[in-house]
């Protein structure tokens, strides 16, 4: 009987404590947050055209800025575009410094086990940049050197895939790609691993026709497309806050203002909101 008592003791004194945690989990206070103080902190590298980047007059713009501008303006808050090292960004983001970061940013399994993934918005590609047509296979980039920037899918890339990135003989970092592609340039790199509409913009402001795009990674690297989607990451647990976003971007693909946006920077509608 004391045996059946004390059993009994403990289930009392342990329910309401697994109660409360399972109301401080369904409690999701991320969108009044950001309402209530009337902001929503983007954290971006402002060196990642045409996604987010500093313009020549000092301002931080992009697509993926103009289309948070756009959201937020319907949310009825302030944006606010915060520069950050992208390599830290998994700490701005749990230490509250930055609300979302929301800046070309790829879906990887590891990304969505430390934030709250949206859908993917728009599709993206990983290319090699390289100076004329020496390289045309993985097999060409045997003791190559090879330039990415810190902290992107690129670099991951390279790491994952044995085929390429164990022949290649040296990788070096950069903290943002235009470096590396001036590099790339004088040569002292063999190529850049790079997001494909990045390069696309780079390119068309370096106007060097020696540069050239070379698509995929696999061995017969046009046919091979290495492909990469672009989310929006919150912290884990902002389920209101992401979900309230996402149903704004999908409200702005029916009304066209999606599309608009799209076509302003790329010259046509590449997202892929559904």
């Amino acid at each position: 009987m004391k045996k059946l008592f004390a059993l009994a003791l403990v289930l009392m004194l342990i329910a309401p404590a697994a109660l409360a945690e399972d109301a401080a989990e369904a409690a999701d206070t991320s969108l009044d947050y950001i309402l209530e103080k009337g902001t929503l902190i983007l954290g971006l590298d402002a060196s990642f055209p045409p996604m987010g980047f500093t313009n020549d007059d000092g301002e931080v713009t992009g697509f993926d800025i103009d289309l948070a501008r756009e959201v937020c303006n319907r949310l009825g808050v302030e944006l606010i575009a915060q520069p950050i090292d992208w390599a830290a960004k998994d700490m701005e983001l749990s230490n509250k410094n930055i609300d979302c970061i929301w800046n070309g940013m790829s879906i990887t399994d590891e990304r969505i086990e430390t934030m709250n993934m949206t859908p993917a918005y728009l599709n993206n590609e990983i290319v090699m940049v390289v100076k004329g047509d020496t390289f045309k296979t993985k097999a060409d980039f045997e003791g190559a050197v090879i330039g990415v920037q810190g902290g992107s899918y690129a670099e991951e890339v390279l790491a994952a895939d044995e085929a390429l990135g164990g022949i290649v003989g040296e990788t070096l970092v950069f903290d943002e790609y235009l470096t590396a592609l001036m590099d790339l340039q004088a040569g002292n790199l063999d190529g850049v691993l790079i997001d494909l509409v990045v390069a696309n913009y780079r390119l068309e402001g370096l106007q060097d026709d020696s540069l050239v795009v070379v698509r995929g990674l696999g061995d017969d690297m046009e046919d091979n497309i290495y492909m990469d989607l672009y989310g929006i990451g919150f912290r884990k647990g902002d389920d209101a806050l992401s979900e309230a976003v996402w149903n704004t971007l999908l409200e702005m693909k029916e009304d066209g203002t999606l599309a608009e946006i799209s076509t302003t920077w790329f010259g046509s509608d590449i997202t892929v909101v559904e």
